[in-house]
């Protein structure tokens, strides 16, 4: 087929397929060029009067498409990020021979705003994670978990993705060490410190079991089906896999009472990690790779944070700031 003849649609849904499987990326990475390139092909076709296809896709009608976005009001790093959606595809038009040139190699979005990320002290972790430790020696299961997840994200720098998909075989409690699948589905081992070994050890020993019989149980009595969780580390409560909404509004919960402006998902607490570590003195390089960050420029951040957290201090206690 002469992909110069081929509709938009068609040849975006090559792109997303090529994208998934020769590039590695991430599920929720796929899923936002996705949204990203159906929103494009719509406004084509509401633009043209009838269906785009790659000859209809130029530089112009790409600039319009952003200018709409930025009427409409959305964030510069929505704007940003369709950009990058947008480039991504005409590169793949160019270097497959769908067209002479890349078309949107001229594309530019405005900068992603830059906003420091939200970042709790060392009191506020030591407080927030004694509370989970006082749910779980109720000996709920789920309570368990709770503490055994917050302390290995924070332990370990973990994205969330990263946690839920880690499997019973990745951990190595002896070692204190486990086993991550991170973006580009790149594999690393990070460290984990002993207050996260116990709550672990608890979750395994008095936790995981009980909710992997509700999965059990399910399979034995004709129940709804519920799905086993199978080689999962972390379990909901119906014993299938740990969702990622799940820790989402566990960490949400658990933030929403502590004092702070900015995001309150686990990403906070991967933040947190980073720059705790920062400040007690670890090598960036070394949280480079803890974080499993490509570029080194990425971890840089988190030196903004510690420094934007000195100047805080300094302020508030120097007579003479």
């Amino acid at each position: 087929m002469d992909q110069s003849r081929a509709s938009l649609g068609a040849v975006t849904g090559e792109f997303l397929e090529q994208l998934r499987l020769a590039r590695g990326l991430s599920d929720h990475t796929v899923r936002s060029y996705r949204s990203d390139l159906a929103d494009l092909r719509a406004f084509a076709a509401e633009h043209l009067g009838r269906e785009a296809g790659v000859s209809d896709l130029g530089l112009e009608l790409l600039r319009e498409w952003l200018w709409r976005g930025t009427r409409d009001g959305l964030a510069r790093a929505t704007l940003a990020r369709r950009s990058a959606s947008a480039r991504a595809l005409t590169r793949w038009l160019e270097e497959s021979g769908a067209t002479p040139v890349d078309v949107g190699v001229r594309l530019r979005a405005p900068k992603a705003e830059s906003h420091l990320p939200r970042v709790l002290t060392g009191d506020q972790m030591t407080g927030l994670l004694a509370s989970l430790a006082v749910r779980a020696d109720t000996d709920d299961p789920v309570a368990r978990r709770d503490l055994a997840v917050v302390e290995l994200l924070y332990g370990s720098a973990l994205r969330v993705s990263e946690l839920v998909g880690t499997d019973l075989d990745d951990l190595d409690l002896d070692r204190l060490t486990v086993r991550v699948t991170g973006k580009g589905s790149k594999e690393r081992v990070v460290p984990f410190g002993v207050p996260a070994a116990d709550a672990l050890h608890r979750w395994l020993t008095h936790g995981r079991p009980r909710l992997a019989v509700v999965a059990d149980d399910a399979g034995h009595d004709g129940g709804a089906g519920r799905a086993s969780g199978g080689s999962a580390l972390f379990l909901g409560p119906r014993g299938g896999r740990l969702g990622v909404r799940t820790v989402y509004r566990l960490v949400a919960g658990l933030l929403g009472d502590v004092p702070g402006s900015g995001p309150s998902g686990p990403h906070a607490l991967r933040h947190t990690a980073a720059t705790h570590l920062l400040d007690g003195g670890a090598d960036l390089r070394a949280v480079q790779e803890l974080l499993g960050h490509a570029s080194l420029g990425t971890t840089q951040i988190y030196t903004h944070v510690s420094t934007e957290r000195l100047r805080e201090s300094y302020r508030t206690a120097h007579p003479r700031a």
